[in-house]
């Protein structure tokens, strides 16, 4: 596991396309299926790191919270299963039903979504506005693994409440932080 913070890189870009598997449904889903009325949310996650681990069950319920509000979530994995086989479809599977994930989990075999996405760490996050242009780029909260502080969602909320309220996002954001995405060699 190597601590990989957020690339930091210019807000403002258009959401990309995508089509890619859901491991649930078997259903190939695109961009434009989860996308919110009001914004999206693109996740980048994986089974088996601690920092995805530590978080799960609060974008869980970050997502049942803010879908009702016209939010779309998606979770993407795009880790190298064949080195890393906890974070392949059979299990990413398991874990959104166990988890009762109320959004897909989609997975990126080739990586080419999570290149084209910039996506450095999981979890690494991506809030697209109504107009589908990036507006945040930022932690769930100040909460990992160990270091005592609640998880709270507190710095994703607040960019969700203001993509929901069509406000801008005009305060800091700190880079999420976890394990680096699992390249293929």
């Amino acid at each position: 596991m190597s601590l990989t913070a957020t690339n930091s890189i210019e807000l403002g870009f258009s959401a990309l396309q995508f089509n890619l598997p859901d491991v649930v449904s078997g259903k190939v889903v695109s961009f434009h299926q989860v996308a919110g009325k009001k914004g999206t949310l693109v996740m980048f996650i994986c089974n088996h790191c601690p920092y995805v681990v530590h978080v799960r069950e609060q974008l869980v319920e970050i997502a049942n919270e803010y879908l009702p509000k016209g939010i779309g979530f998606v979770a993407i994995s795009s880790n190298d299963v064949v080195n890393y086989p906890a974070d392949g479809p059979d299990l990413m599977r398991e874990l959104a039903i166990e988890l009762k994930f109320p959004f897909p989990y989609l997975y990126d075999e080739s990586q080419e979504v999570a290149k084209a996405y910039d996506a450095a760490c999981t979890p690494d996050f991506s809030l697209f506005d109504a107009h589908m242009k990036c507006v945040y780029r930022g932690r769930l909260d100040g909460s990992r693994p160990g270091n005592d502080i609640p998880l709270t969602g507190e710095d994703l909320r607040k960019a969700l409440d203001a993509v929901v309220d069509n406000n801008k996002i005009d305060w800091p954001q700190m880079p999420s932080m976890g394990c680096n995405i699992k390249w293929k060699k």
